[in-house]
């Protein structure tokens, strides 16, 4: 049984302990762990609006150079999806970045509110065949509420910008300003009228632009059809042998539906061509193709005599069912990689078909179109008419059978082929008259293509492999069609003359009065503007390409109705991949026709969301999420984070458990936030400030690191790398901070005196690795870096969006100090291995439980030796010592002493209260002072 003296001592230390706590400075903060991101983020972003936070930004960036990032309009239609989301992110954090980088950084958001969605929305409520002036007042109605519903979910996010004043496609004054800059463009000799084959939508029941194409596989009959011999004297000339039987010329095709309105044959001049003998007649097929023809037709043959084409040039062949010929013309574009080599020309249906048959001197009125505006053909069309074109593909077959011109057929022939992005339906080319902006007429010294291209060379592109995606499309697009068949757009104000289509002579003059009464009253003005034009002209009934509402903001918005909050050129656009053939592209265009240079000096392309799997996004799939979803569940930060850490000029993955991920690491990052926060809350810099020059030097060390960080993460903002922002900020809070510094300075904060040059010399490290951090993360985690600030610098009116990057105080030696204590950290690696392995083994409690002794050489003894009796806190253990050796080596043991129940420390100094010598001294005497850590 324990002697009184013993059991007296004993209840003297547990009395001690209790109050030894109090003895300590633990750490205090307001700062919860605990983000409970989705039910607070909604506070600040009330709180940003109610303050005017992005207003006040402005006043307080004046004077600053500034940095405009146009906001390419996402469509007013639906609300927003993870896409969206990616998109108004990336942007935002690009704003935050320049901001803080020093600039004066505005971001107005728009809207494009016109178009064919739109339309089809209010036609699926309401009906078709609406008078225009009611169709154009639901369309209106319809965009400004999903404006109303997208914008609440863009602010939710965490989107600073001038959401009470963005721009609007459908705005009065900026559909006034898209018909002037019609005018320029029409006035400059860039824009025309004429038929030709354009991108067709049946349900649209209007022309396409090329970005509103898509590709995807379709089933179609493939067939092998003969063109029966008619002049069999000049074919025996162009094959300088006798024709002795009737033959064909036989062509291959996916769509049947086009040979009703075929006019011509196209060969290609320098390639040879064979006459082969068969049991079916004499057949003319391309010598390279000649085997895999008879092939595929069944058929054994013989050649005969063999040609190039140019000899077969104006020759004319049988139609197989109606009683007209078609002649042979050449073409340079015809190939040999599938087919006979012999292409079946319908010129209102193929944009080279119309060339070739355009160069051969047919006119617009000789050019046969059958298909009507609904994809049905004309009544009036023998044998078909009447029919849609995909009924009549199968009757069409059967009657080439039946003429006994039919060599082979394959029903279920897959091939790419064009569809609407819209309805998902097959998209065809149809010859129809439309407006058009010319790429290759000389304007001036250079065409629109030439002019685009040399403004590509003056873009810069993040990534860099945009620039060739850009130039690739500009050098092989046609003329961009500019009119659309549709009632809510811009309209084109055209008068026309009813027998030649000619323009008024005054349009220029009537296309301001259109403007000016658009201004006052929206496009829906036109339908009652009534021109004194004379009897002989009439109103244009189109409107303009959607892409050009979006494509002329540089003029409209830019330059117009927000040309105060903006500069033109604009610094960035920034959208997704497919724009580079859509408001990249457009914008372009529109902006080398007005001013003979790009709208924008640098483009950032960003790719687009698939599931965890690398899947497509498919509601069918089930592995659709919703930003709206993991806002209220997760947070719209965790959304921000996964953004961020995600390189983005690839597809960006996400599922649940990559979302889980996200949160673990927003766990770390946070932790080590309100760790920076608890230990300087007691912390006035004004009074506590210790100079560098005075600080221990593993808080020099740890600035130092703050500004290597704090300089590589603004050089990855500046080049809008914010995957690696993001790794580096992690791995600055988990490793550099958590892991080591953080874990090294609890002691010296907690055991030290309140107001001891140790304890401040890391609360004015810490001080500034809290301003530094709060801003390199606020761009990122904007909701987070807000609480922060408000917390840290005690100002509920401040924010840390009216900050610029941090001037950090900066160590004179920090080279020195990051090799020397990177070195010192390698060292102390194997230390904490050892003390793990110990501890697994049962054999060691906590780290400081142990007692380290190194064996080292040469400039690791040096450098472990320099530390003295501190080389313990660097270690976390109890003691640590050092020998000098050849051999190199750590042993790690328990220590045999009774341990300090303050510090927790094992030493031989213990007194009977339980208090070592140090924290004695910290308690009633002058109190530690450390050099090193």
């Amino acid at each position: 049984m324990p002697s009184r003296a013993t059991r007296a001592r004993r209840g003297n230390i547990l009395r001690a302990m209790a109050d030894y706590k109090d003895t300590l400075n633990l750490p205090e903060t307001p700062f919860p762990m605990r983000g409970d991101l989705a039910k607070r983020e909604p506070q600040w972003v009330r709180q940003w609006q109610e303050k005017g936070v992005y207003r006040r930004l402005r006043q307080v960036a004046m004077g600053r150079p500034s940095f405009v990032l146009h906001d390419g309009p996402p469509y007013a239609n639906g609300d927003i999806h993870l896409g969206t989301a990616v998109n108004k992110i990336l942007k935002d954090m690009v704003v935050k970045s320049r901001s803080l980088a020093g600039f004066d950084a505005r971001y107005v958001p728009g809207w494009d509110c016109h178009g064919m969605p739109i339309e089809v929305q209010i036609e699926k409520k309401y009906g078709k065949n609406l008078p225009p002036a009611e169709t154009q007042r639901l369309c209106r109605a319809f965009a400004t509420e999903q404006i109303g519903r997208q914008r609440e979910d863009f602010k939710r996010l965490g989107v600073l910008g001038d959401w009470e004043n963005p721009y609007l496609t459908m705005a009065y004054g900026n559909e006034a300003d898209e018909i002037r800059v019609l005018g320029k463009l029409l006035e400059k000799g860039y824009i025309y009228r004429g038929l030709k084959p354009v991108n067709w939508c049946f349900d649209c029941g209007s022309a396409l632009a090329e970005a509103e194409v898509e590709y995807e596989d379709r089933k179609d009959p493939a067939i092998d059809v003969g063109f029966a011999f008619s002049e069999p004297g000049k074919l025996e000339k162009a094959f300088s042998t006798r024709i002795t039987k009737p033959g064909f010329a036989v062509i291959w095709t996916t769509t049947p539906w086009t040979l009703p309105a075929n006019q011509a044959l196209n060969v290609h001049p320098d390639v040879t061509y064979n006459l082969v003998d068969t049991p079916r007649g004499l057949l003319i097929l391309a010598a390279d193709l000649q085997e895999a023809c008879l092939r595929r037709f069944g058929l054994e043959g013989k050649t005969v005599a063999s040609c190039k084409g140019k000899a077969l040039e104006n020759i004319r062949f049988q139609h197989p069912f109606y009683e007209r010929r078609s002649p042979v013309y050449l073409g340079d574009y015809v190939t040999l990689d599938t087919g006979t080599g012999i292409v079946h020309s319908a010129p209102a249906y193929g944009v080279e078909d119309f060339d070739s048959c355009r160069r051969y001197g047919l006119k617009d009125d000789d050019i046969l179109t059958p298909v009507m505006a609904e994809g049905k053909f004309a009544s009036s069309l023998p044998l078909f008419g009447g029919l849609s074109i995909w009924d009549a593909n199968p009757k069409i077959v059967k009657t080439i059978e039946e003429k006994g011109a039919l060599l082979a057929l394959d029903w279920k022939h897959v091939h790419s082929y064009m569809h609407c992005w819209r309805h998902k339906t097959p998209v065809i080319l149809r010859a129809t008259t439309q407006w058009f902006a010319s790429m290759d007429k000389k304007v001036g010294a250079e065409s629109l293509r030439e002019s685009a291209l040399r403004g590509i060379e003056k873009t810069e592109f993040f990534p860099g492999w945009g620039k060739a995606r850009l130039q690739g499309m500009i050098a092989n697009r046609p003329d961009w069609t500019l009119s659309r068949q549709r009632q809510w757009g811009v309209p084109m104000p055209f008068f026309l003359h009813k027998e030649t289509g000619a323009l008024h002579p005054r349009t220029q003059e009537l296309l301001e009065e259109a403007a000016k009464r658009v201004e006052k009253g929206g496009i829906e003005a036109w339908q009652s503007f009534d021109a004194d034009v004379g009897p002989d002209y009439e109103k244009s009934k189109d409107t303009l390409d959607v892409w050009f509402d979006s494509g002329t903001t540089h003029f409209t918005v830019l330059r117009r109705s927000h040309k105060e909050q903006s500069t033109y050129p604009a610094d960035m656009y920034l959208e997704g991949s497919d724009q580079h053939r859509g408001w990249f592209h457009s914008s372009l265009l529109t902006a080398c026709m007005l001013d003979g240079h790009p709208p924008y000096r640098s483009l950032l392309t960003h790719g687009f969301v698939v599931a965890g799997d690398g899947r497509k996004m498919s509601k069918s799939l089930g592995n659709t999420l919703a930003p709206q979803k993991i806002s209220e569940t997760l947070g719209a930060e965790i959304l921000r984070l996964w953004v961020a850490s995600t390189d983005y000029s690839g597809e960006l993955a996400i599922s649940d458990e990559i979302l889980k991920r996200v949160v673990e690491s927003y766990r770390r990052i946070r932790n080590t936030l309100r760790f920076l926060l608890a230990n300087t809350s007691d912390f006035d810099p004004a009074k506590h400030a210790v100079p560098p020059s005075e600080m221990v030097e593993i808080d020099r060390y740890a600035l130092a690191l703050t500004a290597q960080l704090q300089e590589a993460a603004a050089q990855h903002y500046e080049g809008y790398e914010f995957h690696l922002v993001a790794q580096k900020l992690q791995t600055f809070c988990s490793e550099d901070l958590g892991a080591f510094y953080l874990d090294i300075l609890k002691d010296r904060l907690y055991t030290s005196r309140a107001d001891s040059k140790a304890r401040r010399s890391a609360q004015s490290a810490l001080y500034h690795i809290t301003h530094g951090l709060v801003r390199l993360m606020a761009p990122i985690l904007s909701f987070t870096a807000e609480e922060l600030w408000q917390v840290f610098t005690g100002k509920s009116d401040d924010s840390v969006f009216f900050q610029t990057w941090h001037a950090l105080a900066q160590p004179a030696d920090a080279a020195e100090l990051v090799s020397k204590w990177q070195r010192l950290r390698e060292l102390r690696d194997p230390v904490r291995k050892e003390i793990e392995a110990l501890r697994a083994q049962d054999k060691l409690g906590a780290s400081l439980q142990a007692e380290v002794d190194f064996a080292a050489d040469g400039r690791d003894y040096e450098l472990l030796a320099s530390l003295g009796n501190e080389l313990k806190f660097l270690m976390l253990t109890s003691a640590a010592r050092v020998r000098r050796s050849s051999e190199a080596g750590v042993k790690v043991r328990p220590s045999e002493h009774r341990k300090c129940e303050r510090c927790w420390h094992y030493t031989a100094d213990v007194n009977d209260e339980g208090l070592c010598a140090r924290c004695q001294g910290n308690l009633r005497g002058p109190g530690e002072s450390r050099s090193y850590a």
